[in-house]
C-alpha cells in the first residue's frame, strides 16, 4: 500500500496523508472529501499532471486542483527549511548513486545517517559535481542497508556476503539491523564440529544446493544421524564421521567415502554403485542386500577398507575392488563376487556360504577357517592363500591352489 500527502493547489499547509488504492477517480474522491474541494486534477511537486496511479510513488507530495492549472506553492516562512517527505537527495556511495528521501535516512534516530542528514548541512557533507553526497563505503553492502530503512525488512541479493552487510550496519550504527544479521549468520552456519549434524539441518543444506553443484561434507560429524532413503549421490564424505548412521536404502552412487568412519553404521539396501571407500573404517557395519554393481562399468573401490565383522549377506558385489581389505569375521553369505579383486584380502574366519567368486583375482588371500561350500571359484587364483581349516565341499570348478598353505 502506498501513501501520499495531498495539498490544495498553490499551498503547502494543512496537507492530508491518504492511502492510494483503486483508480485515479477513487483518489480524486478521497481528495475531495479530505480537502473540502471538488477535486478534478492532481499534479506532482514539479507541476506534472498525474493521469495514471502507476506514476505515483510511496510518500509522494501531490497538489489537487478544481480544474485550474498548476500553481507552485509559496514557501511558508514559518515552515522548517526542508520537508521530510519532499526533500529528495542523492548519495554517491563508492561511485554508485542512490536516490532516496531524507525521511528514509533518518528513520533510525541514533544512526550515523540520521545525524548526517537530520539537519541540513550540519555535518558539512561533501558533494560531487552533480550534487550527490559522497560516502566512501561499499555500494553492494550499502544497498541492503538503504532498503532496510525504506521498508524495515532485511533483503539481501544472492552473492552478497552477509558479513559485509553486518559491518556496514555496525558502521552506520543501525543496531537492530546488526542484531538481525548476526542471527541470520549464526543460523546459516553448520553445526559445531563437536556436535553431530541433524537430519533436518542436512536436508536444508541439500535443498539449498543446486543439483549441479558439488556438496562437500568432508570432515563433518554425522555420528548417529538418520540419513536413510536420502539421495546422497556424488557427495564428498571424505574423512567424515558417519559412525552409527542410519543409511538404509540411501542412494550413495559415486559417493566419496574415503577414510570415512562408518563403524556400526546401517547401510542395508543402499545403492553403492561406483562408491569410493578407500581405507574406510566400516567395522561392525551392516551392508545386507547392497548393490555395488554399476551397469556402466564403474567399479566400487573398497581397497584397504576395514570390514571386520561386516554383514554383507545377499549383496551384489560384481567387479568390486577389495584389494588388501580386511574382512575378518565378515559375513558374505549369498554374495556375488564375480570378477572381484581380492588380492591381499584378509578373510580369516569369514563366512562365505554360497558365494560366487567367478574369475576373481585372489593372490595371497587368507581363507583360514572359512566355509566356502557351494562357491563358484571359476578361474580363481588362490596361489599363496591361507586356506587352513577352510571347507570346500561341493565346489563347482577345479581350483589352482599350488603353494597354498595346507
Amino acid at each position: 500500500m502506498r501513501r501520499v500527502t495531498l495539498f490544495i493547489n498553490g499551498t503547502s499547509r494543512n496537507g492530508k496523508v491518504v492511502a492510494v488504492y483503486g483508480s485515479l477517480a477513487d483518489l480524486l474522491s478521497v481528495a475531495s472529501a479530505k480537502l473540502g474541494i471538488k477535486a478534478a486534477s492532481i499534479f506532482n511537486s514539479k507541476g506534472g499532471l498525474i493521469d495514471d496511479l502507476a506514476l505515483i510513488r510511496d510518500d509522494d507530495v501531490l497538489y489537487v486542483s478544481e480544474g485550474d492549472t498548476f500553481v507552485a506553492p509559496l514557501r511558508d516562512p514559518e515552515a522548517p527549511q526542508f520537508n521530510a517527505h519532499t526533500d529528495w537527495l542523492t548519495l554517491n556511495v563508492g561511485g554508485r548513486c542512490f536516490t532516496t528521501t531524507r525521511s528514509t535516512l533518518v528513520k533510525e534516530p541514533e544512526s550515523m545517517l540520521a545525524h548526517m542528514f537530520g539537519d541540513k548541512d550540519v555535518w558539512g557533507n561533501r558533494q560531487d559535481d552533480c550534487g550527490a553526497y559522497l560516502i566512501d563505503r561499499s555500494p553492494d553492502y550499502f544497498e541492503p542497508i538503504l532498503n532496510y530503512l525504506r521498508h524495515g525488512q532485511l533483503i539481501v541479493n544472492d552473492g552478497i556476503n552477509l558479513r559485509g552487510v553486518l559491518e556496514e550496519a555496525r558502521f552506520f550504527g543501525i543496531e537492530r539491523l546488526a542484531e538481525q544479521l548476526e542471527a541470520v549468520i549464526r543460523n546459516s552456519q553448520p553445526a559445531d564440529d563437536h556436535s553431530p549434524i541433524s537430519r533436518k539441518e542436512f536436508v536444508r543444506f541439500l535443498l539449498a544446493t543446486p543439483t549441479k553443484s558439488e556438496l562437500r561434507c568432508q570432515g563433518l560429524n554425522f555420528s548417529g544421524t538418520d540419513l536413510s532413503r536420502l539421495d546422497l549421490r556424488y557427495i564428498n564424505f571424505k574423512m567424515t564421521n558417519l559412525s552409527r548412521c542410519n543409511l538404509t536404502h540411501a542412494n550413495l552412487c559415486g559417493t566419496n567415502l574415503e577414510r570415512a568412519d562408518l563403524s556400526n553404521a546401517n547401510l542395508d539396501g543402499a545403492n553403492l554403485q561406483g562408491v569410493k571407500m578407500l581405507c574406510t573404517n566400516a567395522e561392525g557395519a551392516s551392508l545386507k542386500g547392497c548393490n555395488f554393481e554399476d551397469p556402466a562399468g564403474l567399479k566400487a573401490n573398497l581397497e584397504g577398507a576395514n570390514l571386520k565383522g561386516v554383514d554383507m549377506e545377499g549383496s551384489q558385489m560384481t567387479g568390486i575392488n577389495l584389494r588388501v581389505a580386511t574382512l575378518k569375521n565378515a559375513k558374505l553369505k549369498n554374495c556375488n563376487l564375480r570378477g572381484a579383486t581380492l588380492a591381499g584380502t584378509d578373510l580369516e574366519t569369514c563366512s562365505e556360504s554360497s558365494v560366487m567368486f567367478q574369475t576373481c583375482s585372489e593372490s595371497s588371500v587368507m581363507f583360514q577357517n572359512c566355509d566356502l561350500s557351494g562357491c563358484d571359484l571359476q578361474e580363481a587364483n588362490l596361489r599363496g592363500s591361507n586356506v587352513k581349516g577352510a571347507i570346500f565341499e561341493e565346489m563347482l570348478t577345479p581350483l589352482h591352489m599350488s603353494q597354498s598353505v595346507r
